[in-house]
């Protein structure tokens, strides 16, 4: 009888708070994720990032190749590529974050291209990143997609803003060339929110339908 008392014994599962996934910081788009330890990056959402970093980098690279120059076809598909392929990035990680490190590994890839950094800048590139996570969790967090291409999107502008006052900073003497310049930037940025932007909102709902991306 002690034999099939002890059998019979119901032992409660443990608490999903006490959990190391949670404790870990494992989906801290929900609300106290961040808290309990949403700095806490497992080798997944690392190889996510760095992967689709380096994907978009070659992408744009190949398209500029393959378009010939500077000409507006070009232009509008390697900015819209990009762009949808950080969108899916986020869907797919949705960390608080996310966007900085994205920099940080943009800015050792072209420095691994070109040989060249701007170290200056960094800083401010980091933080118009941490401002768009920032904009993405205040908006919702990452299930949403709204939010995700809103933060995308102002990210997107706030890089281009800086690399425009960059340039008028070092070539100020030439306005002409500055204005020439601030033009081709701002025609790439309507690629981001003209392609870039549907196309990613659209990768992310059949991703999800698929169940590569989940839902909550």
């Amino acid at each position: 009888m002690q034999a099939l008392a002890k059998t019979n014994t119901f032992s409660p599962p443990p608490s999903p708070e006490a959990s190391p996934a949670s404790l870990a910081g494992v989906g801290n788009d929900r609300p106290g994720g961040l808290l309990r330890g949403g700095f806490y990056w497992d080798t997944e959402s690392l190889i996510v990032v760095g992967l689709f970093t380096a994907l978009g980098k070659a992408a744009s690279l190949l398209v500029a190749l393959l378009g010939g120059g500077m000409n507006p076809v070009t232009l509008l598909l390697k900015n819209g590529i990009a762009t949808a392929l950080l969108v899916v990035m986020l869907a797919r990680v949705r960390r608080f974050g996310t966007l900085a490190l994205y920099t940080l590994v943009a800015q050792v890839i072209s420095f691994l291209m070109t040989g060249g950094i701007m170290v200056g800048t960094l800083p401010f590139y980091l933080l118009g990143a941490l401002a768009a996570d920032g904009l993405i969790a205040c908006c919702g967090g990452y299930r949403r997609i709204g939010a995700v291409l809103l933060g995308v999107a102002v990210y997107d502008a706030f890089g281009r803003i800086l690399s425009i006052a960059l340039s008028f900073l070092m070539a100020r003497e030439n306005v002409g060339m500055v204005g020439v310049g601030a033009a081709i930037v701002t025609f790439g940025y309507l690629g981001c929110l003209l392609i870039g932007l549907p196309c990613g909102a659209k990768f992310v709902k059949e991703l999800r339908h698929a169940g590569i991306i989940r839902e909550v």
